[in-house]
């Protein structure tokens, strides 16, 4: 289920790390401190990966979703499996 701004806005913090999921590997990652952190999730070679698109609420849902779509993203991940 995709994520709304208001969701995003009103993520509680629980005292645990956990993880609020969008759509095409984009996810939130609300921290035990209270820290949302937007995620690109991604598999490479069968392991999961992970790469960071920002905090929350220096980068919005839309910002998030836009870097997570666009070619720079993508480069930079080439770029950095090629590196590994």
């Amino acid at each position: 289920m995709a994520l709304s701004e208001m969701t995003v806005r009103h993520a509680r913090i629980t005292g645990n790390d956990y993880t609020l999921g969008d759509s095409d590997g984009l996810t939130l990652n609300v921290t035990a401190s209270g820290g949302k952190v937007w995620l690109f999730r991604y598999y490479w070679a069968g392991k999961q990966k992970r790469m960071s698109l920002g905090c929350y609420p220096q980068i919005s849902l839309k910002e998030a979703r836009t870097r997570r779509d666009s070619d720079v993203c993508s480069f930079f991940l080439v770029q950095w499996l090629l590196d590994r």
